[in-house]
């Protein structure tokens, strides 16, 4: 038996943008319902984090979830089994009210796993671990200590793996505790990776800049092999157009716009970045050719004029992520409190809520 290990799906991700609805529609559309079809699999295990706000649900997001991801499960067959993430709970200390729970009690093909258990698929014994927090932290300890199951799916907060690429997390658990399992497969990271028996499935789609050509993709576990094999999301939400008219071995022409495809920036994120601007309407035109597909958001990074390549160098060198300046900037405090990392988490989790939040309409 197949069983499909789809990581957090945050609908209503980036202020409920209509946009984003469009471009999930057009993965779960041309490629996750159809692969699940080819393969045979009939059940899900999503991993946490269906719906993106802690506090309430927007109606359109609802209602447009429903309709390309959740009744298309049941036009399907197919099971749904859910675990509770941290995105779908309103404390932040226990899981007794969270959004799946109160918003898909209709779904008779949806099972939530609000407490460990262990679901059993094809005589496979499968752990299933929601969120950890404060209120269940000794129950899921115990249940691990003496669990028997070869697997186990969670949403665990893992030190020491990837945020986002070439972000790794300080903070978390030490994931140790996990090595009875022969494989674990997690979601809350959204960017895919592997070390010892954990493997972080990672977000199905893009959801920020930062997932810029990260892999994005979803499991298929063979139960009878006990291999997954990952299916790509072919589907894009961020490009980056590098232009350079002054090129020495590819000048780019007015003529090669013709045979350029500006159809794939319909609906997404577009930065043009501009290494030399000699010929001021042929990238006038570069830039009415991507505006006239109608994407989402373009911006132009252009100011280099100043530069040289020494300061270039300087720059890049100097150049650090946003989480990694706010770290680098805790650490140099002199702070009247135990723990700085309790305090970066709290930044962390701030700086991904001011992402969530913006206003993309």
């Amino acid at each position: 038996m197949r069983i499909c290990l789809l990581g957090d799906t945050h609908f209503g991700v980036r202020n409920d943008s209509k946009a984003f609805h469009a471009y999930y529609e057009k993965f779960y559309d041309e490629t996750f319902f159809p692969q699940l079809a080819e393969r045979g699999v009939r059940t899900i295990i999503q991993l946490g984090d269906l719906f993106d706000r802690r506090k309430y649900i927007n109606f359109l997001s609802l209602m447009e979830s429903r309709r390309y991801f959740f009744d298309k499960c049941v036009e399907a067959g197919i099971t749904v089994h859910a675990l509770i993430g941290n995105h779908d709970i309103f404390w932040k200390e226990n899981l007794e009210i969270n959004s799946p729970d109160l918003l898909l009690r209709d779904y008779h093909n949806i099972v939530l796993w609000q407490k460990p258990g262990t679901l059993e698929v094809d005589g496979v014994k499968i752990d299933m671990i929601p969120w950890i927090c404060k209120s269940n932290e000794t129950e899921v300890f115990e249940f691990v200590k003496n669990t028997s199951s070869p697997l186990c799916v969670g949403h665990f907060e893992l030190a020491g793996f990837p945020l986002f690429r070439g972000i790794d997390s300080h903070d978390g658990l030490d994931y140790k505790f996990l090595s009875n399992y022969n494989q674990v497969y997690s979601g809350h990271y959204h960017t895919p990776s592997q070390h010892d028996n954990i493997t972080y499935v990672g977000a199905p789609y893009e959801l920020f800049w930062n997932d810029y050509q990260d892999k994005k993709h979803f499991g298929i576990l063979d139960t009878e092999t006990m291999k997954t094999t990952f299916v790509e999301n072919p589907h894009r939400m961020f490009y980056k157009v590098h232009y350079d008219d002054n090129s020495s071995t590819d000048k780019l022409k007015i003529e090669d716009l013709k045979n350029m495809d500006f159809y794939m920036y319909a609906n997404a994120y577009v930065k043009v970045i501009v290494a030399n601007k000699q010929d001021p309407y042929l990238f006038e035109k570069l830039v009415d050719e991507i505006y006239k597909v109608g994407p989402v958001d373009v911006t132009i990074v252009e100011d280099f004029t100043e530069l040289n390549e020494e300061t270039d160098n300087d720059i890049i060198d100097q150049a650090q992520d946003t989480m990694t300046i706010l770290s680098t900037f805790i650490d140099a405090q002199s702070l009247n409190i135990s723990d700085t990392n309790k305090l970066k988490t709290l930044m962390r989790e701030l700086y991904v809520e001011a992402l969530s939040t913006e206003n993309i309409e």
